[in-house]
């Protein structure tokens, strides 16, 4: 396909906000394009080159890419700026030069061709690289046509504006009818990587799909049920194992070569220089090969306990990570195995995983294997609960003993019952809401950039508003919280947002910051878009190991709606 024809398919999805007609418009897509370009077709239509965990990127930000367009259509660099300044969109003002600027040949492009050149600057570093890339991209942005200029330009920004996701394109995939949405979900949740998963969907080889060290799996994501009666109704025999309050992490280990990769519950990799004792692993791995889910949990050396969620995450911090690992050291509780060897043991009930995992992990020092009591009595799993909320843990997760691995919170395969001392309110648990957008502050905020600002949950692909926040936060939290904003501000409302018009934000953010919130309690509300509020709402965390698809959906908030009513 010719990128030409691509560009008119996008700006037909840019012009819809049906989610049934932006799936139709993709399926066209698909239909039109091999199985050797669908991969890149993908990637190119979400503004991506590769999935998020490979770290592709292409490192230029807007005042570069202004540059690029200055170079590309022989502009004065006062008259982009004066433009963009005016229409807010990198992209427009790239279509309006491209219009009065004599085409170059090759503006017959395919898709291929696009998407090798841009990944071509995204791999083009060292000395010297930056003036390359703009140089690379104004050559690029010169040989294509104004609408084609139009979403060139929108990529490296990261601002597409076309509002759909991996779901809305396993949905179109499934189109195809060559395998169920589900059948193609169960791939994408241990490959989450779509243009990948589209390849063997056009190509018949979606069964191939198998976890492989070095790639992440969706993790698998505990539900809440306030009842142990309803554990074993639901459940049938579990496996009752204690709840830290720490860091999710994914650990790949490849004993050839030392190979070692870490990835947090949203998929993002970790240095591993960020957690040094793991250089160390292998000791601990009685296999070739594994992928190990853990929890990273900080120790206190002094009290000869665990440190909280907040502690243990300094050592994510980038600057001295030495005096961090000397004074934060971590054990990893290890309580699930995906791979050994080769084999999967994705579909494998949970009590085979576990005696797998007995067998794999070196049980002490490094990593430790969780406590596990299996059962079928609502009243050992009380027992165990009392018994780590007493050890400073945050109580039991409950785990079915025959469940397989099922990534995200689906089919109570995983349980906890969350209760946080010291919470003030009736609200037992916290909820963690996608940012939407600030408003900025008067007096002393001013000075913050940030007033309050609009939270939401998900609801399938839409986020729907649940609060505002603009107290509890310190200054420090203000100010962080600015920064974490500051690039992703978009002057359009993000196609995904129900929001109602009077809580309409100063400033619409891009979804990518996940915070934890506490409240008294959820009510029902006529104004936010969920039709659910928090009252009284107060920021616990800034949760930087969630990406937006890991916070609370709409249906969990229902349910925990309905749990706190009794």
């Amino acid at each position: 396909m010719r990128f030409k024809e691509l560009a008119v398919y996008l700006e037909k999805l840019e012009k819809t906000s049906s989610r049934l007609e932006i799936t139709k418009i993709l399926v066209d897509v698909f239909k039109k394009t091999n199985s050797n370009e669908i991969q890149k077709t993908v990637y190119l239509s979400l503004g991506i080159l590769a999935p998020n965990y490979d770290g592709v990127l292409l490192n230029l930000a807007e005042k570069m890419v202004m540059r690029s367009l200055v170079l590309a259509f022989h502009q004065e660099a006062e008259k982009v700026n004066i433009l963009y300044k005016k229409v807010g969109d990198i992209g427009t003002v790239a279509q309006e030069f491209a219009k009065s600027e004599k085409r170059r040949a090759g503006n017959e492009l395919s898709v291929t061709e696009v998407y090798e050149k841009l990944l071509e600057i995204a791999k083009d570093n060292g000395e010297g690289s930056q003036d390359r890339k703009i140089e690379k991209m104004a050559d690029l942005l010169a040989k294509v046509d104004p609408l084609s200029a139009r979403y060139l330009a929108r990529i490296p920004v990261g601002k597409l504006r076309l509002g759909f996701s991996e779901k809305t394109i396993i949905e179109a995939l499934s189109s195809l009818g060559k395998f169920s949405s589900k059948e193609i979900e169960d791939a994408y949740n241990i490959r989450p990587d779509i243009g990948y998963i589209a390849r063997l969907v056009k190509s018949d080889k979606l069964k191939e799909t198998k976890p492989e060290v070095g790639v992440p799996v969706v993790p698998m994501l505990a539900a809440r049920l306030n009842s142990t009666t309803e554990m074993i109704k639901k459940m049938g025999e579990v496996s009752v194992e204690p709840k830290f309050d720490g860091l999710r992490i994914f650990i790949h280990f490849k004993r050839k070569n030392n190979f070692i990769k870490i990835f947090t519950r949203n998929m993002n990799a970790i240095d591993i220089n960020t957690f040094p004792e793991l250089l160390s692993v292998g000791g601990y791995i009685k296999a070739d090969e594994a992928i190990l889910d853990t929890e990273a949990i900080g120790l206190d050396p002094e009290r000869e306990g665990f440190l909280d969620f907040q502690k243990t995450i300094q050592r994510r911090r980038k600057h001295d990570i030495a005096k961090n690992a000397s004074e934060i050291p971590l054990q990893f509780q290890v309580f699930d195995i995906l791979l050994v060897n080769g084999k999967s043991f994705i579909d494998v009930p949970y009590i085979v995983r576990r005696k797998e995992l007995e067998k794999v992990v070196v049980n002490g020092g490094l990593l430790r294997v969780d406590e596990s009591t299996i059962t079928s009595d609502p009243e050992v799993i009380k027992k165990y609960h009392e018994k780590y909320l007493k050890m400073g843990l945050e109580g039991v997760v409950v785990k079915r003993a025959n469940g397989k691995y099922v990534s995200g919170r689906t089919g109570w395969n995983w349980v906890k019952m969350k209760e946080v001392e010291g919470q003030s309110g009736r609200l037992s648990d916290t909820v963690d809401c996608v940012v939407m957008g600030y408003s900025v502050g008067k007096g002393k905020r001013s000075g913050f950039g940030i007033g309050q600002f609009l939270v939401g949950v998900k609801d399938g692909e839409v986020i729907k508003t649940v609060t505002k926040v603009g107290t509890g936060l310190t200054d420090e939290q203000f100010r962080e919280l600015n920064i974490k904003l500051k690039d992703l501000k978009t002057r359009e409302q993000p196609k995904e947002y129900e929001v109602a018009k009077d809580l309409f934000p100063d400033f619409w953010v891009t979804p990518k910051v996940v915070v934890e919130l506490a409240a008294d309690e959820i009510t029902k509300s006529p104004k936010h878009t969920s039709g659910l509020a928090l009252r009284f709402p107060r920021l616990v965390n800034f949760r930087d190991d969630k990406g937006p698809d890991q916070a609370t959906t709409l249906k969990e908030l229902r349910e925990m709606f309905r749990m706190q009513k009794g």
